[in-house]
């Protein structure tokens, strides 16, 4: 796979800091620190705490709209190659 040019990294950077996507950020790290505490998932297990209705879609950060998935089953969509 190519490595990124330097336009799209600069770009990636400024768009990763912009006040939503931080926001964003703070909310999916907040969901496994949640995961974590309750002993749903541990460091390094291969799982992944997936929103049911996802944030950008107005998902909320509760309980009940979250769940363990694999890292295979989570981000596997995005290669056209999921679990379901």
């Amino acid at each position: 796979m190519p490595k990124s040019t330097a336009k799209k990294l600069s770009y990636q950077t400024a768009y990763e800091n912009t006040p939503a996507e931080i926001k964003k950020r703070e909310a999916r790290n907040k969901a496994r620190y949640d995961a974590i505490r309750d002993g749903k998932v541990h460091k390094g297990d291969g799982k992944d705490v997936n929103h049911i209705k996802m944030l950008k879609d107005g998902g909320s950060m509760d309980v009940s709209n979250t769940n363990i998935q694999s890292e295979k089953k989570n981000r596997g969509w995005r290669k056209g190659h999921s679990g379901y």
